[in-house]
């Protein structure tokens, strides 16, 4: 089938100019996401859809802007070569401007928990890149594995990047533990804002947003490990799943 053959980058432009076609809302969403359709030139891209319009506000994130952290998560991701999102454009759409992400083919019994022993590997990298992220609700159930080719995938990134601290996550198995030279690498490009790594998120985040990243991204370097939970702070989102 044609979207199962295109790559992350091809999907992605693929996303982004095609038609964009609506197939219903989904449920349990705290925000208006939608099932579409993608497609140009013969090629079919199952994708979420979720117009900026359809945001609930939050009193400590602006606006309108989940979205654009949406498509910040995937750019980082693949500006680093982590392939751990998957391809998320920012387009018009039948219901207004809004996220539109590579719909992934998944076993929903599957999450975090039931995968971590057999990719634990994978997860360290992602602890490290939702730190730089400062993902405020990384839940058991974002933590996808891909029916094609089992790779392991992260969804929901709306509550990110934001420049006061506000890590909530599932995945505190590995705090403490050194990061892997070669993650530490790449952590270094964040660190030193390298143009490869920035400028596809210029005109997703503001400068505060940058800045606060490229410090988080030192303070690992600094450390060497993965932080450990704060004392007193709510660490872990809810429900875990």
């Amino acid at each position: 089938m044609p979207p199962l053959e295109l790559s992350d980058s091809a999907a992605a432009e693929e996303l982004a100019v095609g038609e964009l076609e609506v197939l219903g809302r989904m449920h349990y969403a705290s925000n208006a996401t939608f099932l579409a359709r993608v497609r140009n030139n013969g090629a079919e891209v199952a994708a979420v859809y979720k117009p900026r319009r359809g945001e609930r506000p939050l009193w400590d994130f602006p606006n309108g802007t989940l979205c654009e952290r949406e498509v910040a998560t995937y750019e980082l991701s693949a500006a680093l070569g982590w392939g751990l999102i998957p391809a998320t454009v920012l387009r018009d759409g039948p219901l207004g401007e809004g996220m539109v992400q590579r719909f992934v083919d998944h076993d929903p019994e599957e999450h975090y928990f039931t995968l971590l022993d057999q990719h634990a590997d994978h997860f360290r990298r992602f602890a490290v890149f939702d730190v730089l992220v400062n993902n405020a609700d990384r839940k058991g159930g974002h933590c996808l594995r891909s029916r094609p080719d089992g790779g392991i995938l992260g969804i929901d990134h709306g509550l990110t990047f934001h420049p006061a601290w506000k890590l909530r996550t599932v995945i505190w198995h590995f705090a403490g533990e050194r990061i892997d030279p070669v993650i530490a690498d790449d952590v270094c490009r964040v660190a030193q804002l390298d143009a490869t790594v920035v400028d596809p998120l210029t005109p997703l985040l503001s400068p505060l947003e940058l800045e606060a990243m490229q410090q988080r991204a030192a303070e690992l370097l600094t450390t060497g490990t993965l932080p450990e939970p704060e004392p007193g702070y709510h660490s872990v989102p809810w429900p875990l799943v």
